[in-house]
């Protein structure tokens, strides 16, 4: 099993042996720390100040205890996707043959805990490909990145309007085929030369038919805008996948990774010089957000990814009130995310308060996507 934390560099045993302490103590300290310390503790090693209660307690745990410490951390900071089944399929026998029965267990609630299931799978494979170390190995010959928080700050200044991140995206599982005559590299440079500050590269091939050969292809083809990595990121493994492929910010999204995995991926990302677009789509994530360290770009994603629901009133609700004044205070750049189409909903998410808006489906269905863009905005913005 792999350890709690995607990005811990141990052995699973390791890993759960330190669980074992961490969990164990856990139940017997009368403290009132906050969930999250467990975590923390994780990572540094360190158990809390109690040595010689740790080193009773050392020992390993079963797979049901170290997967509820894992429930429970998840749980607590509201966080309904699971990250991998609970159960394998049961096997059952009839005479010959075999079949699996489907339980809670080993079934997804939605569609984003289907993907994120399928991700694990994909990136242990992955890893075993292109093992970290020739990852690392390879960003010696990749051009520096860019700078994309820096380049939607200057397109919000130029224009008045809010910044363009345009999503090259082929398919979507609620929509399905957005467009057939997919050329990344064509719609790409169409969405520089209608005045996108910045692009988005869909990664994902099973449910969103992307690629992150895509994503090299743009790069190598000489757009100048800094792109974005549009992946579901579970590992810090993908961040440095993504960099290798030329990526210049990723994503990471609040309803799937704990605030440590976060507040330990951006720091990842500010020492490979990238961005971050943490994305929330309620109070809840927005507020776990806020609190972590380092944030400096959120995204509100008008779309419930477990449901694909649309409500661009999501936007305004998460930036009134303390929160609004909270997000100014800090000087975070706020993205509005789904469901934007004409440049009435442009203008009802910047009144909200946001400086840059991400938009795929109403662009990339255009003719002309260099085109799509002035209708969106209801003007040119290219110059």
């Amino acid at each position: 099993m792999e350890g709690l934390l995607s990005f811990q560099p141990f052995p699973s045993s390791v890993i759960q042996r330190r669980l074992s302490t961490v969990y164990l103590h856990s139940r017997l300290s009368t403290s009132s720390s906050s969930s999250c310390a467990p975590l923390r503790a994780q990572q540094s090693g360190i158990t809390g100040g109690s040595e010689s209660v740790s080193s009773a307690l050392e020992g390993k745990v079963s797979e049901q205890e170290v997967g509820m410490y894992q429930d429970e951390v998840v749980a607590s900071q509201g966080i309904r996707i699971r990250r991998r089944p609970l159960t394998g399929p049961p096997l059952h026998y009839v005479g010959p043959f075999e079949f699996r029965l489907q339980n809670e267990g080993n079934t997804p609630r939605n569609i984003l805990e289907e993907i994120v299931w399928h991700k694990d799978k994909e990136v242990t494979q992955m890893k075993e490909k292109r093992p970290l170390y020739t990852l690392k190995k390879a960003l010696e010959n990749v051009s520096p990145p860019r700078d994309f928080i820096g380049a939607l700050r200057s397109a919000h200044q130029r224009t008045g309007l809010p910044g363009l991140i345009a999503e090259v995206k082929k398919a979507s599982p609620s929509r399905g085929i957005l467009r057939e005559d997919f050329d990344p590299v064509a719609i790409a440079q169409a969405y520089e030369k209608g005045g996108a500050a910045c692009l988005s590269v869909l990664t994902d091939e099973k449910y969103f038919k992307g690629s992150f050969e895509n994503l090299e292809a743009i790069r190598n083809a000489g757009v100048e805008c800094p792109l974005l990595c549009k992946e579901f990121i579970i590992e810090a493994w993908q961040i440095y996948y993504g960099r290798s492929k030329g990526a210049d910010a990723v994503l990471l999204i609040a309803s799937v990774l704990p605030d440590l995995d976060i507040k330990y991926m951006i720091k990842i990302c500010k020492i490979l010089g990238m961005a971050t677009l943490v994305e929330v789509h309620d109070e809840r994530e927005m507020d776990r957000v806020l609190a972590i360290e380092g944030v400096e770009l959120i995204g509100i994603n008008n779309r419930n990814l477990e449901t694909f629901e649309v409500d661009i009133g999501i936007t305004k609700r998460l930036l009134e009130g303390e929160r609004g004044e909270l997000i100014r205070q800090k000087d975070i750049l706020v993205v509005g995310e789904s469901g934007l189409f004409t440049p009435e909903d442009i203008a009802f998410v910047q009144e909200a308060g946001v400086k840059a808006v991400l938009v795929g489906e109403s662009l990339v269905k255009q003719s002309d996507p260099g085109q799509g863009i002035s209708a969106l905005f209801g003007r040119d913005i290219s110059s």
